[in-house]
Parts: structure tokens; C-alpha cells; sequence
């Protein structure tokens, strides 16, 4: 059975970008139920994944098994936009800086690339920031999609397009959102761990096991808060 990762910071940390309220409903209610209804549809097959990543992966394309790809895509993308963001304000360094230079020009042309691509995508789901090898690009994906099950994709940054993701602090100013979450949020130093993995040096974010012990099952995140 999957469990709800705790938050890496307090539900008030992200505050006035992300509420407390936010995030208590957001990580307390809303994640939980994905973690829950997961649960129940894997043990209703009697299944015994032995990673979350394995369980999509076996789901993916499979129209019998779409409410449990979406709720395994949902528990994953959750735990992933947790990781992915920072109470303290940080920029990309080194290569992955350098990245950034390269495909956008610079910061300010990332922020619009994620702000237009999540601002514009229509309906619920998430915009990120991903490396194809050493190239990044901007990937919004729908519903409870989670980029793994793109292939040659590795993720780097995510932001929720889910209206509960903001709506109680930004209304229907989405795009607000997804601004003030740029220039304050992102856990540039994940990203850039996340960078390196796809660059092929270190091990990319896995969901982490209820009583894992082997570092290999679940990569720890390169948090620096």
C-alpha cells in the first residue's frame, strides 16, 4: 500500500503565494484521497506493486484501468509538486543555469514559457519544466497525467493547474498564480538534481516506499530550504 508523503515544510511556509488553508486542503484532503482511492482500487485487484513508477507504467493505455492510472498519475504528481517547491527563494546554478540560458535566453523567458503554456492550457492538469537529455523544454500534461509516462522525459519543476491548487488564494487568476508561484516558489536546487539525473549522473525522484531502506527505491530529494 502507498502512503501520503508528509510535506517537506510547514503547510504555512509557502504563504502568501500558497495559504495555509491551501495547502491543508490541497496536501491533507485532496492528495490523501488520491493515496486512498489508490489503495483501494489495488487491493479490489489484488495487486502488489512494487513501486508506483511500475504501476503506471502498467496502467498507461489501458481504458480498463483509467481510474487507476488516473489516481496513480494524481498520487504521483502530488508528491512530485511538493518536492518541487521551496519556502526560501532560490535561482538555478550551474549546468542546469546554463540550460536555462540556452533554451529560453534566460529566467524571464522561462517564466513566460511555463506562466503562457499553463495560463493557455485548457482544462485541468499540470505545465512543467522537463530535460530531454540536456534539453529542456515546457510540457503541460492533462488531468492526472504525470510526465513520467513520456519517454525520454525526465522532470524537473511542476505547477498544479488543478483549480484547488489555487483557487482559494489567486480566484480564477490562474496566470496570476502561476507567476507569483515562478518568482518564489520553485526548488531550483531539486531541479537540479532532477537535471542531473537526466544528464545521466545521479538517480531521478522516485516515490518513496513505506519502509524503504535501499536509497535506490526512493532518491532523496535534493531539498535546500
Amino acid at each position: 500500500m502507498f502512503q501520503l508523503p508528509d510535506l517537506p515544510f510547514d503547510h504555512a511556509a509557502l504563504e502568501p503565494v500558497i495559504s495555509r488553508e491551501t495547502m491543508h486542503l490541497h496536501h491533507d484532503k485532496h492528495h490523501k484521497t488520491y493515496i486512498d482511492t489508490l489503495n483501494a482500487l489495488v487491493a479490489e485487484r489484488g495487486m502488489a506493486p512494487d513501486s508506483l513508477e511500475g504501476l503506471i507504467a502498467q496502467a498507461q493505455g489501458d481504458p480498463a484501468q483509467a481510474k487507476l492510472f488516473n489516481n496513480a498519475g494524481q498520487a504521483w504528481n502530488h508528491a512530485f509538486f511538493w518536492e518541487a517547491l521551496s519556502p526560501r527563494r532560490q535561482t538555478p546554478e550551474g549546468d542546469l543555469a546554463q540550460a536555462v540560458a540556452k533554451a529560453f535566453g534566460d529566467l524571464a523567458g522561462l517564466k513566460t514559457a511555463l506562466v503562457e503554456a499553463g495560463a493557455g492550457h485548457f482544462g485541468s492538469g499540470w505545465v512543467w519544466l522537463a530535460a530531454e537529455g540536456a534539453q529542456l523544454k515546457v510540457v503541460a500534461t492533462h488531468d492526472g497525467a504525470p510526465l513520467i509516462v513520456e519517454a525520454g522525459l525526465t522532470p524537473l519543476l511542476v505547477c498544479d493547474l488543478w483549480e484547488h491548487a489555487y483557487y482559494l488564494d489567486h480566484k480564477n487568476d490562474r496566470k496570476g498564480f502561476l507567476g507569483a508561484w515562478f518568482d518564489a516558489l520553485p526548488n531550483w536546487s531539486f531541479a537540479e538534481a532532477q537535471y542531473a539525473a537526466a544528464t545521466g549522473a545521479g538517480t531521478a525522484w522516485r516515490f518513496p516506499l513505506q519502509g524503504a531502506s535501499d536509497p535506490g527505491t526512493a532518491a532523496p530529494s535534493a531539498r535546500s530550504v
